[in-house]
């Protein structure tokens, strides 16, 4: 059974049917990419997981349904989300935007533990640990947001589009991370425009197109599909 198991997910705003009856599987300890332009579904799928929007179908983490609960609900089960345009709080120091992150973290030791890992996965975090966060470049804001989802110990760390607006050599440093947060045990699901760069770190990808899946397939085959390199 996969850690994430999504069936016939479907999100309406209003009569507009944005996500049409969506499935996909995210294995324990795999990184798995979500591709698709923009107004495809990726955003609305991530937020629909995460009870930011109402939806219908199935959710599964384990074997618990998640659909339907509240975002703060879905992240003591273990579902945390980067989301896109980092919404990192401007006014708040680093230090204190990643212990925002750790509101469900009950244990002192646990949420040590928790900082040491993001300080140790983003260095930079802790050099600007008493910074005010606004005051940061986008790459490290970019770096604060998934530092701030990982405070939550999550089981599955949800990234909606971490490379946004980031320079190249930026880009390359967090997708090495993030296959270091994966190789450490932490599952993730990416919602990327960037396809090429993301399916070469990634196990598995889903196409979405128009809110449904186009095709999916382990990323070593997909990075070939000549319909994908057409597409992107």
């Amino acid at each position: 059974m996969a850690l994430l198991e999504v069936r016939n997910l479907q999100v309406n705003y209003g009569p507009i049917q944005a996500v049409k009856g969506i499935d996909l599987d995210v294995e324990k300890g795999t990184l798995v990419a979500l591709l698709g332009a923009n107004g495809a579904g990726k955003t609305t799928t991530l937020r629909a997981i995460t009870g930011m929007v109402r939806a219908y179908g199935s959710v599964h983490l384990g074997e618990t349904e998640i659909l339907g609960q509240r975002g703060y609900k879905t992240a003591r089960m273990g579902v945390n989300m980067s989301p896109e345009g980092r919404l990192i709080f401007a006014g708040l120091t680093v230090e204190e935007n990643l212990k925002a992150g750790a509101y469900c973290i009950k244990s002192a030791k646990q949420y040590q533990k928790n900082m040491d890992r993001v300080q140790e996965l983003f260095p930079i975090l802790k050099e600007r640990r008493r910074q005010q966060a606004g005051t940061l470049s986008g790459g490290e804001q970019q770096m604060l947001a998934i530092g701030r989802a990982l405070m939550a110990d999550p089981e599955i760390l949800l990234l909606d589009e971490p490379s946004l607006g980031l320079a190249p050599l930026i880009i390359q440093d967090i997708f090495k991370t993030l296959q270091a947060i994966r190789s450490e045990g932490t599952t993730i699901l990416m919602v990327e425009q960037n396809a090429l760069a993301t399916l070469k770190i990634a196990d598995y990808g889903y196409v979405l197109e128009l809110g449904k899946i186009s095709m999916h397939g382990p990323a070593s085959q997909l990075v070939r599909d000549e319909r994908l390199i057409e597409a992107y």
